[in-house]
């Protein structure tokens, strides 16, 4: 079933074109919310002076347009991927105020190969979720 809140959402994007339209993956978005996001992860890996101050905004920028693009056209992995980025900037908050250890290598490595399963996932998954009937 459903949620009342999504069905919405799901009402709307219940083919693969109106799907498309609203996928921000094939908007000039994209460059903002992932690619460029993407790079400022790559560059915090290895300038560590920076790390925190580049992977906090980056992982928070990501997941909110996951979310949002969950949201607009129900993108299979953006249900996931979203909260992933969202949970990754709050660790490595943790990491910022000494709470928790962080190897950065195998934590970027981690979020991204997850990530990237996860899309992975939307071929035999089905790449946008659709309503049921």
């Amino acid at each position: 079933m459903v949620s009342p809140h999504w069905s919405v959402a799901l009402k709307d994007c219940c083919n693969s074109k109106d799907c498309r339209s609203n996928d921000l993956t094939g908007h000039r978005a994209a460059w903002l919310l992932w690619y460029l996001p993407t790079a400022v992860l790559l560059v915090g890996l290895f300038w560590h002076a920076a790390t925190i101050w580049l992977w906090i905004p980056a992982f928070l920028v990501m997941g909110i347009g996951c979310i949002a693009n969950a949201a607009r056209c129900g993108r299979l992995h953006c249900y996931v991927t979203g909260p992933l980025y969202i949970l990754a900037a709050a660790y490595v908050a943790l990491f910022a105020v000494h709470v928790a250890p962080l190897n950065r290598g195998i934590f970027l490595l981690a979020v991204l190969g997850v990530s990237y399963l996860l899309q992975a996932a939307d071929a035999p998954l089905g790449t946008y979720r659709t309503a049921r009937k």
